[in-house]
């Protein structure tokens, strides 16, 4: 059996999800979290909500006096699972934490722990991945939430172009919806990336594969006031690459964008409950309303599965049933607001 490397240098500090120098535990997490990074090369957030998520995993075998993998069963997930659910409270931070969040939540870490058990199996730490008989909880599906093209045009308004960070912003919020990129995206991008001729742009995804996203004139002139007006003001390094960077003239971070879309969206009127990830359903979604075939979607947004874009033809389902309830005159509820109306 071939087995990863438990090298490299050890944090200073206690990372998500570490068991300890001295648990029995650790070389596991050692060996997950190579894989995570160097073999599925995924985004430093994902990895830490990974390993975080493994380090309640370790406190529930403590919990039950477990200490090494050989032990744990299918019944002893099971009862871990369910600890997971019945132990969910409402906290300030998520405080609507329901069973609905919950499961969401659980779901998450089964997924996590499907990866690390079929990876030490194939290491030869255990025979029996006991995650083959777990059966996924059932959730019901949410519809992704997005914006109409009146709100958006609304949010794309909001940023003052008349100041540099307002030029860098409006730039920001015309990407995100022109090209359906995710947050890590678009901070990732570097000047050199973007095509203004062309109207496209290279963008490196999950697990390190390149895309090429398009964009319209709307996006192509606003990315063009920003790096003729805004960008020189913040960034007078020349070794800098980064498109989009901050006042110190240095990388933009995925969290400063997360919070200027959410300021931009209140601002606007919008309401808290749009994110990064809601520009990228509504380009999707507007898309689809506007008749892109589904394998060019899937493409833009760069989804290695089609049954991953698929979520959007619900959503522009619904959008028709929702149109076709308001406007057609044998529809069931126009007849009964006709109904209503002749008393």
């Amino acid at each position: 059996m071939s087995s990863l490397p438990l090298g490299g240098k050890q944090p200073q500090h206690k990372a998500p999800g570490d068991p300890g120098e001295s648990h029995w535990a650790r070389p596991h997490y050692d060996v997950f979290h190579d894989y995570l990074i160097g073999q599925k090369g995924l985004a430093n957030y994902t990895v830490r909500n990974y390993l975080s998520d493994l380090g309640t995993f370790w406190k529930f075998l403590d919990r039950e006096q477990i200490t090494g993998l050989k032990a744990v069963t299918r019944d002893t997930l099971g009862k871990y699972l369910f600890w997971l659910l019945s132990t969910a409270k409402p906290s300030a931070r998520n405080p609507k934490l329901g069973r609905d969040y919950a499961r969401r939540s659980v779901l998450r870490r089964l997924v996590g722990l499907r990866m690390f058990f079929h990876l030490v199996q194939k290491q030869g730490i255990i025979e029996i991945d006991p995650t083959l008989k777990i059966d996924s909880l059932k959730l019901d599906k949410r519809l992704p939430q997005f914006l109409e093209r009146e709100k958006v045009d609304v949010l794309l308004k909001a940023p003052p172009e008349d100041e540099a960070s307002g030029l860098r912003d409006k730039a920001i919020l015309e990407l995100l919806y022109a090209c359906g990129m995710r947050v890590s995206e678009i901070v990732g991008m570097n000047v050199s990336d973007v095509n203004l001729a062309e109207r496209q742009a290279r963008v490196l995804g999950k697990g390190s594969k390149e895309r090429r996203v398009l964009f319209g004139e709307p996006a192509k002139h606003a990315v063009q006031k920003y790096l003729q007006i805004g960008r020189s003001e913040f960034c007078q390094i020349e070794k800098e690459t980064a498109l989009f960077v901050n006042n110190r003239g240095t990388r933009l971070s995925a969290r400063s964008v997360q919070k200027l879309v959410r300021g931009y969206a209140g601002r606007a009127g919008l309401g808290s409950g749009v994110h990064t990830h809601t520009l990228r359903h509504t380009f999707a979604t507007h898309l689809l309303d506007g008749g892109a075939d589904l394998r060019v979607v899937q493409e833009l947004l760069g989804h290695s599965s089609p049954a991953t874009t698929e979520i959007y033809t619900h959503v522009t389902q619904a959008q028709a049933r929702k149109a076709y309830e308001k406007a057609h005159p044998r529809s069931d509820a126009r007849r009964r607001d006709a109904s209503d109306a002749n008393g």
